[in-house]
């Protein structure tokens, strides 16, 4: 499979601090089209940062980013770029900017000069994906945590994007509306083929991507799928990150002396590892 994304050697410091170490200090990684990436790290290891570099919000001070072999720094291949790849952020509210559900997922649409009957489709077609159909002419303040997060997923949908990049798009939301927003974009991945790069703080939503890199300092210190990234619980936790909490378990488990892989990250997988242990 080709990369959607590339980003090279990338340095960045934000404007006025140029006396503060790099946020970004060479950060590399492909990020494959039709995958699910996830982007892992402690508060202040630059996978923000980096996210915003992933559809031109911000560019380079060194090294690139290619988006489709688009290069973010040409000014005339921005707006290819960014109906290339999506953006959702951490709060919902700060990006719904209407009354009605509906006409919060048409805004972006309309603003691409989209005919009327398009639109019209595309948002049917969003709020179906993200099961929040029934609640088109709803008002968007009255919705829960969870379904405001689908709505500005489907938002992003109606733009037709290859690619989707959900910045802590759970940070804000109690259990069951991480479970709500997580569980869409993974069937947006696997059934639709459009590439989603999480960026996330919660281990537990790594398990079932198909790969996972971990910043640390502005750069990509780990990087390959759950199995290959967390079986290194030791590292993870020099740097200050935790693990899956099958993981986790697994390692204490281990430390104690019984002999369990540590690559049973699915609840499914690691109850089976200690039941055949017990036997």
């Amino acid at each position: 499979m080709k990369p959607i994304i590339q980003v090279k050697d990338v340095h960045f410091r934000y404007s006025g601090e140029e006396h503060l170490p790099p946020v970004l200090n060479g950060a590399s990684l492909e990020i494959e089209e039709g995958s699910f990436v996830v982007i892992l790290g402690h508060n202040g290891s630059g996978k923000s940062t980096l996210a915003k570099h992933l559809n031109g919000i911000l560019i380079p001070n060194e090294g690139c980013v290619l988006v489709d072999g688009m290069d973010t720094r040409d000014a005339s291949k921005l707006l290819d770029i960014r109906r290339t790849v999506g953006m959702v952020f951490q709060n919902p509210d700060n990006q719904m900017v209407a009354s009605v559900v509906e006409d919060d997922v048409a805004f972006a649409p309309e603003n691409l000069g989209i005919p009327p009957k398009e639109i019209r489709s595309r948002v049917d077609e969003a709020l179906k994906l993200v099961d929040m159909y029934e609640y088109r002419l709803h008002a968007p303040h009255l919705l829960s945590g969870g379904q405001k997060q689908r709505v500005a997923i489907a938002g992003v949908i109606a733009m037709r994007p290859r690619c989707i990049v959900l910045d802590e798009p759970t940070a804000m939301l109690d259990p069951a509306g991480r479970q709500e927003v997580i569980g869409t974009i993974k069937r947006l991945c696997r059934e639709n083929g459009i590439t989603i790069v999480l960026i996330t703080h919660h281990m537990n939503e790594a398990v079932d991507a198909d790969k996972v890199f971990v910043m640390s300092n502005g750069r990509v210190i780990s990087q390959g799928t759950p199995k290959e990234v967390f079986s290194n619980v030791e590292f993870l936790k020099s740097e200050g990150l935790t693990v899956p909490d099958t993981a986790e378990l697994l390692y204490k488990l281990r430390l104690s002396g019984i002999d369990l892989p540590a690559e049973a990250l699915s609840i499914e997988e690691c109850a089976q590892a200690i039941a055949a242990a017990l036997k």
